[in-house]
């Protein structure tokens, strides 16, 4: 699986992403513009020693992470009010589960792009406004990997 947060703000938010990535196996891109540097404390506190058992990537912007996409490459752009919910798809194993900024969110343009590949994650109290992001991205990627049987699982 392939993890991108889209221009991330938060150092232990990417942080803890890095984690799961690394115990999942899965793949992170990080979408510059970042809210931190990548060698603040608290990103490398929050993702502890697991830095150097991930597979991550570094991109520019979107434009340059979305030319080097394989041509079949399926993304999925997890943001509120998404017309239908993350567990109604079906994951593949090389998707790429998409979330921006903690602040803003996705850009609305991308979404209007990629509406069929919109999801949401099901909210019930409408005073609160979203979830944290690296329980959303917790939450979508082990359904993914649910889905898949949990391959590789030890």
């Amino acid at each position: 699986m392939n993890i991108v947060l889209v221009e991330p703000e938060i150092p232990p938010n990417t942080g803890n992403v890095a984690r799961l990535c690394a115990v999942t196996n899965s793949t992170l891109h990080l979408i510059e513009p970042f809210g931190f540097k990548l060698d603040d404390a608290s990103l490398k506190r929050a993702g502890m020693d697991y830095w150097q058992q991930v597979r991550w990537q570094r991109w520019p912007g979107w434009r340059a992470f979305a030319d080097q996409l394989p041509h079949a490459a399926r993304l999925w752009f997890i943001e509120s009010d998404g017309p239908q919910k993350y567990s109604d798809v079906v994951y593949g194993p090389d998707d790429y589960l998409v979330f921006g900024r903690e602040t803003a969110g996705l850009p609305q343009a991308l979404l209007a792009e990629n509406p069929t590949c919109w999801l949401r994650l099901p909210m019930f109290n409408p005073a609160s406004r979203s979830l944290n992001l690296s329980n959303c991205v917790a939450l979508v990627l082990y359904e993914a990997l649910r889905q898949q049987g949990f391959p590789g699982e030890i």
